[in-house]
């Protein structure tokens, strides 16, 4: 098998200091919490970013400064921005952080109910999306909440705004997305190209079994506040990077190698 890649998703859009105390929201926090995780083993740090209420932002001024601090305590882990934003964001507030041309960023392949939302991407949107990362030099991971988004990326390829091999993240649990339970997964994995890489974000309760699986099956595994607040049922987490301790702890029991952020991006074909 190959390294295990680590991501950690340290902050999302949804999640407040309410929620769980530990969430890093200013640049200072989300600069230490991704050289904290880096430190436990990740090696790609997935970025959201907050406005000075705690909102969420895609301010490219915000990514700017945020990743600014994070390379200035020495990380060498590939810093992927998100460009879902948060629900309701139009497309060119989405994209304003791909002008920093960061060595990889999301690229979702599909809408999809989330929560009592809808997180809204049409075709039109998906291909100006990925037009911009093929024109800036920047890898795409794709999201996937349902199995459909697969095809969709697909299609990409064809008419070549995109170039193989891909790198998806399934993200599995979304009130609304599809399940996180084992055999949706399998279906997953199925379903991409023989040469794709693949990662697991599983939400809530899901995190943790479907990284357990990811390890055994070859995949990698995404873990962070973004996605999961609680280290186990009821107790909340201390930090990004103990969930990231964690998954690099059972990786060693079974055997597999964690992968450095040059190893990742090797694996990940990130130039």
């Amino acid at each position: 098998m190959q390294k295990l890649i680590i991501t950690a998703a340290i902050c999302g859009a949804e999640v407040t200091k309410e929620d769980n105390p530990n969430l890093p929201v200013t640049p200072d926090e989300l600069a230490q919490a991704a050289y904290d995780a880096e430190q436990a083993g990740a090696s790609i740090i997935h970025l959201h970013v907050r406005d000075q209420d705690g909102n969420p932002t895609q301010s490219e001024v915000v990514f700017k400064e945020t990743i600014d601090k994070i390379k200035s305590k020495g990380c060498k882990a590939i810093i992927q921005p998100s460009t879902g934003g948060a629900v309701g964001m139009t497309a060119e507030e989405r994209m304003q952080p791909l002008n920093l041309k960061p060595e990889m960023a999301t690229l979702s392949t599909g809408s999809v109910n989330f929560g009592a939302d809808v997180f809204l991407n049409t075709p039109e949107y998906i291909e100006i999306f990925a037009a911009r990362m093929k024109e800036l030099g920047v890898k795409p991971e794709i999201e996937v909440f349902e199995t459909g988004m697969i095809n969709n990326a697909l299609r990409l390829v064809k008419k070549g705004f995109v170039s193989a091999p891909l790198h998806f993240d399934f993200v599995m649990g979304v009130p609304g997305g599809i399940p996180g339970e084992v055999e949706d997964l399998l279906h997953l994995v199925r379903k991409i190209p023989q040469n794709a890489t693949w990662t697991v974000a599983g939400i809530g309760r899901f995190e943790l079994p479907l990284a357990i699986m990811a390890i055994i099956m070859g995949g990698n595994v995404r873990v962070g506040f973004e996605d999961n607040i609680y280290y186990s049922k009821g107790v909340l987490a201390e930090s990004n990077a103990q969930l990231v301790a964690r998954i690099v702890r059972i990786a060693q029991e079974y055997g597999r190698e964690i992968a450095t952020p040059d190893e990742a991006r090797e694996i990940l074909h990130v130039k």
